[in-house]
């Protein structure tokens, strides 16, 4: 990239723009653990799409209508707004619903809910670092039992070394992915020219030259969908106020009879928003998503069939989906793999040229970055007790899941990435045998738990989504790196400050919605422990056998639509529609493809 592009080049990440977004952080997050946590509604962090960001952004813009009107020189630019929405969607994922909801729990729970019958205190809690959990009795009652605050002497004695500890193990790992995106931004964006759809909402409502609110049909939409949650809320508040069925209608409650019951939990919704949203993906990305939910329920139906439900977990779905992330992953690596291969060779070699005038950082100080972040992630888990082999590995398969979520959101934009129980904290111990890593290593795999319980609210496609707007706004691809790296430090102080502070004054166990989830999230991993220390038998060769179909499978698929144009089968929408999320959004996907494909074909 040329001086005279660069010089083009609108920073748009203004120190106004940042400020203000430091500003707002701490109270977006602070809703989210009131919303996803004390009340249990909502679930901002759960999709692909945080609606409380674009709320945030809608607010921005009607100010902005407001100040061009009556104070023209106080109008925020295209881009500051972009940053702020931005620095509020990697802040948001932080405090999501998979990121450090699930951590503080973690901290906690084993010291204040061991007894003698779960026998935890003899299985395993002496394993457990002391610097790195939470095992003051006062501090935990008061974590629990709320009525209580955060701010006296013990409390934040106790809680002090392990907030510093993983506020400092969040940012390096996010700042790794960071460095990550940074290397794959031109091979991505520019070469490969991804579509990035998730994007086209922020940058439609933002940009000076879209007709976005003046088209009648979105006006329309809005109204829809205000007016049923108008009706809904109403109903809520006034039950004698009729409601609609929008919400979920449980099939599984009329399918009764053998073997089609052992479908399960098969909830409809109509919710308008992901409707919308799935209009936004390519089709063969909304087909494949219904299809292969109905995919994975026949693997059930005819396991059921065949009597092979009495093999434990049989026919491994969350193993298949596991599978189906690494395929993505090799795909992704083998469509770059000559830009990697450059990066490589620039990287032992000054003769090699690679163009990075313009990146956000050059790639040799990226991958430095990435590389010394990488080893202090390995330090610390060191520290912790794990065996140094199992760290490479572990961390290998995570950074692999890494680059396959955010590849599929910035070629398709999935509506959600779950992968529930089916991260390396789980698949290695499933594969190489509990017995065989022993306790020191188990015990540090659960702490390693609640960023890999699921991948929902994961930080990385965020990123590069936040690069990809800064090129169509021509934002300086720098100052949105250092916008992105500031947002990760706030956005993790902050969590961790709301969490403590909303869990001290109504108690984790007390107050909070059923089915009061940081008791859920933060047993999960020891129950899971408990098991893997009193030997329970776990299928490890029909685990290998259904991971291994799941990668060859994706891969066939992704042959055949790179051979066939017109092949409806996409491999991303067989990957996450195994999914708590497809679940949720089935029917809605269902609709959008309809929807869009009469469209196109008619409209």
């Amino acid at each position: 990239m040329d001086k005279r592009k660069l010089e083009k080049l609108a920073s748009g990440v203004t120190l106004r723009a940042i400020i203000i977004a430091l500003i707002i952080i701490p109270f977006n997050n602070y809703w989210i653990f009131l919303t996803e946590i004390v009340r249990y509604a909502g679930h901002p962090t759960t999709i692909s799409l945080f609606y409380n960001s674009v709320f945030i952004l809608l607010i921005f813009v009607c100010v902005n209508e407001i100040l061009k009107r009556t104070m023209p020189q106080w109008v925020f630019s295209t881009g500051e707004l972009l940053t702020i929405y931005v620095m509020i969607n990697i802040a948001s994922a932080l405090a999501g619903h998979d990121m450090i909801q699930v951590l503080i729990p973690g901290l906690t729970h084993p010291f204040r809910f061991a007894n003698p019958t779960n026998k935890w205190a003899s299985l395993f809690l002496e394993y457990l670092p002391k610097w790195a959990t939470v095992q003051d009795s006062e501090a935990l009652a008061g974590f629990y039992q709320g009525a209580s605050t955060l701010y006296t002497y013990n409390n934040l004695k106790a809680w002090a070394l392990p907030v510093l500890v993983w506020t400092f193990f969040v940012i390096t790992l996010v700042f790794v992915m960071l460095c990550f995106t940074v290397l794959l931004r031109k091979q991505w964006t520019e070469r490969e020219k991804l579509t990035y759809p998730l994007v086209q909402l922020p940058m439609d409502m933002t940009s000076d030259k879209s007709s976005f609110f003046k088209n009648k049909l979105l006006w329309g939409g809005i109204g829809l969908a205000v007016a049923i949650d108008l009706i809904q809320g109403l109903h809520v508040m006034y039950p004698s106020v009729p409601g609609l069925r929008i919400k979920e209608i449980n099939l599984n409650q009329y399918i009764t009879t053998p073997p089609w019951n052992a479908m399960g939990w098969v909830p409809v919704h109509f919710y308008p928003f992901a409707i919308g949203l799935g209009t936004l993906l390519p089709l063969d990305l909304s087909f494949s998503s219904w299809f292969f939910f109905w995919f994975w329920k026949a693997e059930i139906i005819i396991a059921a069939a065949l009597g092979w439900t009495q093999i434990p977990r049989f026919p491994y779905v969350n193993e298949q989906s596991f599978g189906a992330y690494m395929g993505i992953c090799l795909f992704a690596i083998w469509a770059s793999r000559r830009h990697f291969r450059n990066i490589i060779a620039h990287l032992f070699s000054s003769k090699v040229e690679v163009d990075d005038e313009g990146e956000p950082l050059r790639y040799r100080t990226a991958c430095l970055g990435a590389i010394l972040g990488t080893l202090v992630l390995v330090a610390l888990v060191y520290a912790m007790g794990m065996s140094l082999w199992l760290i490479v590995v572990f961390f290998a398969i995570y950074f692999a899941m890494c680059l396959a979520i955010t590849r599929m959101r910035a070629e398709l934009g999935p509506p959600a990435h779950d992968l529930h129980n089916a991260g390396p904290d789980a698949i290695l111990p499933a594969v190489i045998g509990p017995q065989k890593l022993g306790t020191q290593n188990l015990v540090v795999l659960s702490l390693m738990f609640w960023f890999n319980r699921a991948y929902r609210s994961h930080p990385m496609p965020f990123q590069l989504e936040g690069y990809k707007m800064a090129e169509r706004a021509s934002i300086n691809y720098r100052r949105m790196f250092y916008a992105i790296l500031i947002a990760i430090v706030a956005g993790t102080i902050a969590s961790f400050w709301s969490q403590l502070h909303i869990c001290y004054k109504v108690g984790a166990a007390s107050k909070v919605a059923p089915p009061t989830v940081p008791l859920i999230f933060g047993g999960e991993p020891y129950w899971r422990l408990e098991g893997w220390l009193r030997n329970e038998p776990i299928p490890r060769e029909n685990i290998i056998w259904a991971i291994t179909i799941g990668f060859t499978f994706t891969i066939l698929l992704n042959t055949l639509r790179m051979r066939f144009f017109w092949f409806p089968f996409h491999p991303v929408g067989f990957a996450v529609s195994s999914s708590w999320s497809m679940h949720q959004l089935w029917m809605c996907m269902f609709i959008a493809w309809l929807i869009k494909l009469l469209l196109l074909r008619y409209g």
